[in-house]
């Protein structure tokens, strides 16, 4: 029998093998399509999702692969890339946009394409353990007091597989939420069937070389958004106009470019929100359990939360260390910060400018939260109106119970984030008696902290307590 079961081999459902791995926990990942995708979709990588990643030991190797954007102008508007003049402009430093990252330790050079992504995650878990079979559908299940009982298709044909938990990493059409008929809650599909077109093209002639992360094209005629892919040759134009290679030279600016096409695929941005995030011994993460418009990058990384948050709790109850109402914290926990990231990327699609900039009062006005909150300044158990800011998400990371643990340089290249190494753990100012790792921290101004091990506080340390 399978420890774990995931239906879904995207970014979602490799995180959730490398984070079981990496408790120990074996996981088989069956996929439908028959390779890791090559076409790029999501490709802003969040603080939280690096902070993951720094845990499971890859923040180097997705530095490696992610586009180096140390110098910027993140996101433009104009008629054409050409009409945007970033020959004649001076670029900003990431630093000077991304602004104060003082509450984390994770870092990234600039975006990283989530195919690229995807290679980094499936490479850690198969080196980890995890089996990742391609070419692989799940077509129904049926689960009991003991197990998960799911039937696959693969080039082998048709086989049965049993497994203790199922985590359904399978999309926004799940054929896992479907079964188990957990409906959903939200808008539904927002606008127009859109092309996501994956280009190989030289623009340093209208770019000069300056990097750029994406460019809204106004331009009646090839209306979309132009996105950088590597920074040097391939690029994404998101547009519901008719694919062609007459349509990137318009959007471009430039008559005479050399275009390939080199994919593309149909999207529709949808907003809704699973009703339920697990049922039984089967788990929703990703766009099973939630479906984000693109508006913020908000979607990809609150599934890798998702998978992040099921991992260690699956591990704690296959381990025989805590009983399995801990899983009923999944839902309880990861429900609302989908809720709050939908809601969100909702506002932020009537209007972009609340997203960009320092726009606090205007994202006061319309209830909007500025976006490190988004990702990682909520509070399991609490809802935003409780948080100290909206706007400062290190004034949120405070200590209080139910937030990630507040970043603190412990000696060089250590944060107190990676004293929690995976492990229930204590850090406190003076040393206290504990029946986990106590992590003495001089000048810790927080009190003595139980923290999770997904870096969550568990509640202020009161030894005998």
């Amino acid at each position: 029998m399978e420890d774990v079961l995931i239906a879904g081999g995207g970014t979602v459902g490799l995180m959730a093998a490398a984070c079981l791995a990496r408790h120990g926990v074996g996981a088989l990942v069956v996929e439908r399509e028959p390779g890791p995708q090559i076409h790029p979709r999501a490709t802003g990588v969040g603080p939280r999702t690096m902070e993951i990643l720094r845990e499971l030991g890859l923040e180097e190797a997705v530095n490696a692969v992610a586009v180096n954007m140390t110098a910027t102008f993140g996101k433009l508007t104009a008629g054409t890339l050409a009409g945007a003049g970033l020959r004649d402009r001076q670029a900003q430093s990431r630093a000077e946009l991304m602004g104060d990252l003082s509450y984390t330790p994770a870092r990234i050079r600039g975006v990283c394409p989530q195919n690229r992504l995807d290679r980094v995650l499936l490479d850690a878990a198969r080196t980890r353990g995890a089996r990742v079979e391609y070419g692989t559908e799940l077509i129904s299940f049926t689960q009991d007091g003991e197990g998960v009982t799911a039937l696959v298709r693969g080039p082998g044909g048709e086989r049965e597989i049993r497994a203790r938990y199922l985590v359904a990493a399978d999309g926004v059409r799940s054929t896992v939420r479907e079964g188990l008929g957990v409906g959903v809650t939200g808008p539904g599909v927002l606008g127009p069937n859109l092309h996501n077109i994956l280009f190989s093209a030289d623009l340093s002639g209208v770019t000069g070389g300056q990097p750029f992360g994406l460019c809204e094209i106004t331009a009646p005629e090839a209306a979309g958004i132009l996105v950088t892919i590597d920074g040097e040759k391939e690029w994404t134009f998101h547009t519901d106009l008719e694919p062609s290679a007459e349509l990137i030279r318009a959007a471009v600016g430039d008559p005479e470019l050399e275009v390939e096409i080199l994919s593309t695929l149909r999207w529709r941005a949808r907003g809704q929100v699973a009703d339920r995030f697990s049922d039984g011994r089967v788990f929703l993460v990703g766009d099973a359990a939630h479906a984000v418009p693109p508006v913020g990058a908000f979607g990809m990384n609150t599934g890798v939360a998702d998978a992040h948050n099921l991992a260690w709790k699956l591990a704690l109850v296959l381990r025989g260390q805590a009983r399995e109402s801990l899983l009923e914290t999944y839902h309880d926990e990861r429900r609302p910060v989908a809720q709050l990231a939908l809601s969100q990327s909702l506002l932020r699609a009537q209007d972009i400018t609340l997203h960009f900039g320092s726009n606090a009062e205007a994202r006061a006005r319309a209830g909007a939260v500025n976006a490190p909150i988004v990702h990682l300044g909520y509070r399991y158990g609490s809802g935003i109106e409780d948080l100290p800011s909206t706007e400062d998400v290190a004034l949120d990371l405070d200590g209080s119970v139910g937030s990630r643990v507040p970043h603190v340089w412990v000696s060089e290249g250590v944060s107190t984030l990676d004293l929690v190494d995976g492990r229930y753990c204590v850090i406190s100012a003076e040393p206290v008696e504990a029946d986990v790792p106590v992590h003495v921290v001089e000048g810790w101004p927080y009190g003595a902290l139980l923290v999770r091990p997904d870096g969550f506080v568990a509640s202020a340390y009161t030894p005998g307590a």
